[in-house]
């Protein structure tokens, strides 16, 4: 992880705890006999991530329904760190900049507009095409006032455009992020699931898990999978390319950076990929810019 991620050694579940004593419900201990809680567990999961946000992010509450994407935090602050490192690189912004940023498909977690308002102090803007996120993302917004002065979420109507309709003619960007639905399928995300669940150890049964980071359609499959939406991001990006900085997305499956470059490079862009890691989960985030 980044050497400046604070999550990057173990978690500490009695601090946690105290700002959300909820998390204690769901604290085992593992076979060296050191607390943990079961990550097949979507409710766990989400009491850890709502821990770690009043906690160390200043949220006054945060309130996900069931049935949502729940981010793991300390990979996408992760994200965010490397594109900030990499704007101070590449574009000579300092690292204590005040930046703009934009998330696209930012779900009803809202949690890149969260980390990056109030880890960063930057401002941030959130686009989704689901309606009932955008309420969910604003609502939690309004619970901690911070937010409100930082964030703000935009619908987007028309799901045929990524950055058309929610891009201002006055708006400007230091950089755009967004983590695409990684499958084509309802049933590729099952497998996934299951991959997944194996890798913690738990038996899955009747072949229809229980995702321990849940979601809606929308937030886990797509037609042509993240491939394809990346590929449409790129296309887009270019018509926008006087009002941001830096374009970048998630990339979960290392098989799909050859097609993302060759679209990258058919789009004249320079680009840049970035490995990451939290733990065994493997990923990498690309960056692209126009000249």
């Amino acid at each position: 992880m980044h050497p400046q991620n604070p999550y990057r050694f173990r978690y500490n579940l009695k601090r946690l705890a105290k700002h959300n004593p909820s998390l204690n419900n769901h604290v085992i201990l593992n076979p060296t006999g050191k607390e943990t809680i079961d990550f097949s567990s979507s409710e766990a999961v989400y009491q850890l991530n709502k821990a770690m946000l009043l906690a160390d992010f200043e949220l006054l509450d945060y309130n996900l329904p069931k049935g949502y994407l729940i981010p793991p935090i300390p990979g996408r602050l992760d994200y965010l760190l490397h594109v900030r490192d990499f704007l101070s690189q590449q574009f000579n912004t300092p690292v204590d900049s005040k930046l703009r940023g934009l998330d696209i498909g930012t779900g009803a977690n809202g949690i890149y507009t969260i980390l990056g308002a109030q880890h960063f102090n930057w401002t941030m803007v959130g686009t989704d095409c689901n309606a009932k996120a955008v309420d969910i993302a604003t609502a939690n917004k309004q619970l901690t006032k911070a937010l409100n002065d930082k964030v703000e979420i935009r619908h987007q109507e028309n799901k045929g455009f990524l950055f058309k309709n929610v891009i201002k003619l006055d708006d400007r960007f230091d950089f755009t992020i967004c983590n695409p639905p990684f499958h084509s399928s309802k049933d590729e995300a099952i497998k996934g699931s299951l991959r997944k669940l194996n890798n913690l150890g738990e038996k899955a049964f009747n072949n229809e898990p229980s995702l321990n980071f849940n979601g809606q359609a929308n937030e886990l499959w797509c037609n042509g999978g993240e491939a394809l939406f990346i590929k449409r991001l790129i296309k887009e990006s270019v018509l926008f390319k006087e009002q941001i900085k830096l374009f970048s997305s998630l990339v979960s499956k290392e098989g799909n950076l050859p097609k993302i470059e060759k679209q990258l490079k058919k789009a004249n862009a320079s680009f840049h990929t970035i490995p990451m890691a939290q733990g065994q989960k493997k990923s990498r985030c690309v960056l692209w810019w126009f000249d």
